[in-house]
């Protein structure tokens, strides 16, 4: 009696078992060879993410000077002065109101500007060429020439407007002024991420609408929206995690000032590091600003898969 033929791969001669499909005993050996690949690009990955959140956490647990060349562990003590630090919930609004009136800004002139160009005019690609300037200008190149439209006494601004205004003198006008900046600079990325998102949505659909009688309104709700949803929380995670972590627009346009009133989370752990060399308790808020930054970035994940599904 003949043993049955057991198929193999006239190829690579590698056994096939029948009613599996798998390979033999040699695929597991060569699946680790290649996972070994894999070690570097993990060694370099831990070298820049991993260690650096360990070694700030670690810094976070000492009162650290270096200018007293002081080092002494505390555990838990910075994270009670920080609850307890008032400078540090000033920063925290500050964030929280940049974040969400420029985010929110953005995302409808930027929804109102991919509407615009998604149809069909003369001049679309100029347009678009316009559009993108502000974005394509450097942070800090676009601060000082906001620094200089914002002048109470030679800006342009006021000028315009026939009024006499300390734009970033005044703690009310100095974060709204951030905001608008902030709104100028970045409505243009908006507008083209969600552009790229409406030329993928079936004109089809929009024939569909009108032929059952649907308004501009009613197409815009009940069409546009559900199929642009997973764009609008892609640009929602870009620009909320980049305004919460705001640093350098801020700082050249005001510094944190007028009377810590633009003071942001990030502007304060780096006046902490670096301007007072305090490495516990800057590392301390630093350390907030990635928890804060890890929960919004789960928080739109999740909203994601859920409009995905």
């Amino acid at each position: 009696m003949t043993s049955p033929t057991v198929p193999r791969n006239s190829i690579t001669g590698e056994t096939r078992y029948a009613g599996t499909g798998t390979l033999g005993p040699g695929r597991g050996g060569r699946f680790g060879e290649k996972s070994l690949f894999l070690v570097p690009a993990l060694f370099v990955l831990s070298a820049v993410t991993i260690y650096p959140i360990l070694y700030v956490l670690w810094l976070s647990l000492h009162r650290r000077l270096l200018i007293f060349d002081i080092s002494k562990f505390v555990s838990f003590q910075n994270y009670g002065f920080l609850l307890a630090d008032e400078r540090y919930w000033n920063a925290l609004r500050n964030t929280v109101y940049f974040t969400g009136v420029s985010v929110a800004l953005e995302l409808v002139l930027g929804m109102s500007i991919a509407l615009l160009l998604n149809g069909a005019f003369r001049g679309k690609g100029l347009m678009r060429s316009i559009i993108l300037v502000p974005w394509a200008i450097p942070t800090v190149v676009s601060a000082k020439m906001w620094e200089w439209l914002y002048n109470p006494d030679f800006g342009l601004l006021n000028y315009l407007l026939g009024v006499k205004i300390n734009w970033l003198g005044s703690p009310f006008w100095a974060l709204n002024a951030a905001v608008f900046m902030d709104v100028w600079k970045t409505t243009p990325f908006v507008a083209i991420l969600l552009t790229a998102g409406l030329q993928n949505i079936p004109q089809e659909l929009y024939h569909a609408a009108r032929v059952d009688g649907a308004s501009g309104w009613q197409a815009f709700h009940r069409v546009t929206l559900p199929l642009l949803k997973p764009v609008i929380l892609v640009v929602l995670i870009f620009r909320t995690l980049d305004a919460f972590r705001v640093f350098d627009a801020i700082y050249v346009l005001t510094g944190g000032g007028p009377a810590n009133s633009t003071e942001t989370l990030s502007i304060y752990a780096y006046k902490v590091l670096f301007q007072t060399l305090q490495f516990g308790y800057g590392s301390t808020i630093a350390l907030t600003v990635f928890l804060f930054v890890g929960v919004i970035t789960v928080f739109y994940v999740r909203l994601l898969r859920r409009g995905m599904e």
